[in-house]
């Protein structure tokens, strides 16, 4: 089974081009860094890592992409790896790993976009810097977190799980 699911933000704005003739097709290609989980015992330190991951939609997926997406964006993908090669214009073969998109969605709000780290100047290095702090939580008048709600005490008898 080849599935895929990647979660990460674009290095840069998709690169879309339509393929040529009467039912031309949208390609879209970009550049998806997803950060690595780190142990506990990393000798890296706070330092953070990402995978930079070679993504492509076509047809409706592409279309999307070309008019929502663009640098920064934070995104969940689902789709499947493909690999394949050609040879080059110095006769060297090349190999190439891509993951050929079935869905993408918005992972986080238009508002918390802006706040996210920048990828694009580490894509070649293999590694971004530290991510910006996560924004306050405001709280709403009730007490509550926004988005959230608050649970009475005394309800945990109530509820169908423990």
């Amino acid at each position: 089974m080849n599935i895929v699911v990647l979660m990460g933000r674009l290095t840069k704005d998709p690169d879309v081009r339509y393929s040529q003739g009467d039912n031309s097709l949208a390609i879209a290609r970009y550049t998806l860094a997803v950060d690595r989980r780190r142990g506990r015992s990393s000798s890296q330190g706070d330092q953070q890592t990402a995978d930079f991951i070679s993504c492509v939609a076509f047809g409706k997926s592409a279309e999307f992409a070309e008019k929502y997406l663009h640098k920064g964006t934070k995104i969940c993908i689902r789709g499947r790896i493909q690999t394949g090669s050609y040879t080059n214009k110095d006769g060297v073969k090349v190999y190439t790993t891509d993951v050929v998109i079935d869905d993408q969605e918005f992972a986080e709000s238009k508002n918390a976009q802006t706040s996210g780290p920048d990828y694009s100047s580490y894509a070649n290095a293999g590694r971004s810097q530290s991510s910006a702090p996560a924004p306050e939580k405001e709280e709403s008048p009730s007490g509550a977190v926004e988005g959230f709600m608050n649970i009475p005490e005394g309800i945990d008898e109530e509820l169908p799980f423990n």
